[in-house]
């Protein structure tokens, strides 16, 4: 299924979320059961198995990861669930620098300061990253596909990252 023919939108990395949830509601409000309750019982499970089709349509178009690879898998080529190592050095450097500061944060005089600057820098990759990957996503060439999908794998990293560094924080908060 296109997502992005499903809510009427460009096939493109860099979408307008504001238009995409208005196009949603109207959607759930067009194919919502309650709708179609008074029609068959056919009717309302075709209701239902749409209203489920919209909301997983729209949480992937909404997440950027998610969106990305939607758009790589309308192009034939599909990463979701697949487990593949990095041969980059300097990438697998950095996220073994990055995993060995949010292992001693515990340990430090300030733990705030340190998770503030590890949060910097997630956050200055994942910037850095979205937008060469948006950059790689519209090129539509074979060659650009790959390196978009490289982009999704790297990002992945940092969000898990991301999360990892959000667990500490509030574990330490307890």
């Amino acid at each position: 299924m296109n997502y992005f023919q499903l809510f009427n939108l460009p096939a493109k990395f860099d979408l307008d979320l504001t238009e995409l949830g208005s196009r949603y509601l109207k959607l759930q409000k067009q194919f919502h059961p309650d709708q179609h309750s008074s029609g068959s019982e056919r009717d309302k499970l075709l209701a239902v198995q749409q209203t489920a089709n919209i909301n997983d349509a729209y949480h992937s178009l909404k997440q950027p990861l998610m969106r990305a690879e939607h758009l790589l898998a309308l192009r034939g080529l599909k990463i979701s669930h697949e487990q593949r190592s990095f041969t980059d050095p300097l990438f697998l450097m950095q996220q073994m620098e990055l995993r060995e500061q949010l292992a001693e944060i515990d340990q430090s005089a300030d733990p705030d300061a340190v998770i503030d600057t590890i949060e910097r820098q997630l956050q200055q990759q994942k910037k850095q990253l979205l937008q060469q990957l948006a950059t790689a996503l519209d090129s539509e060439t074979a060659e650009q596909d790959q390196q978009a999908a490289d982009l999704i794998r790297k990002l992945k990293f940092f969000f898990k990252l991301q999360q990892e560094l959000e667990l500490i924080e509030q574990q330490l908060q307890d």
